[in-house]
């Protein structure tokens, strides 16, 4: 607020007080924050019932394993060549085009040997591959 002398010409006063405006946006922020949760949760909707489902658990997923000492195992029966593993792994996407693999691989045995059995997977036809590990 400024003060004048009763001998100064009487002048414009060009100060805005911003205060009530800075009040009144914050309520109106306020507004929409309380509001805004509500908005979404008015609709009403009567959604149809169904009979629940249990999902389908007889296609359990491969397990593909290798060992410390670099041995190959699918569903516990090693394998020495990664030909032989191909062709079994072939004849399971056969049969069940949505094969799934968990690979189950030692944390010494050599990355190049974990890359090798994954290409072979890959080459039999089968793009639902997992990595198994423990939790720390």
């Amino acid at each position: 607020m400024a003060l004048k002398s009763l001998g100064d010409e009487p002048e414009t006063l060009s100060e805005i007080n911003v205060t009530p405006l800075v009040d009144v946006m914050l309520v109106l922020v306020i507004i929409l924050l309380v509001t805004a949760p509500l908005l979404t949760q008015s609709v009403q909707v009567a959604l149809p019932k169904t009979v629940s489902t249990t999902p389908d658990v007889t296609e359990q997923p491969l397990q593909l394993g290798i060992d410390a000492q670099g041995v190959i195992t699918l569903n516990k029966i090693p394998y020495t060549e990664l030909s032989a593993l191909e062709n079994t792994l072939k004849d399971a996407v056969a049969k069940n085009p949505e094969v799934a693999v968990h690979l189950y691989a030692d944390q010494r045995i050599a990355y190049k040997k974990v890359a090798e059995v994954m290409t072979t997977v890959q080459h039999a036809g089968i793009s639902k591959l997992a990595f198994v590990t423990l939790e720390q």
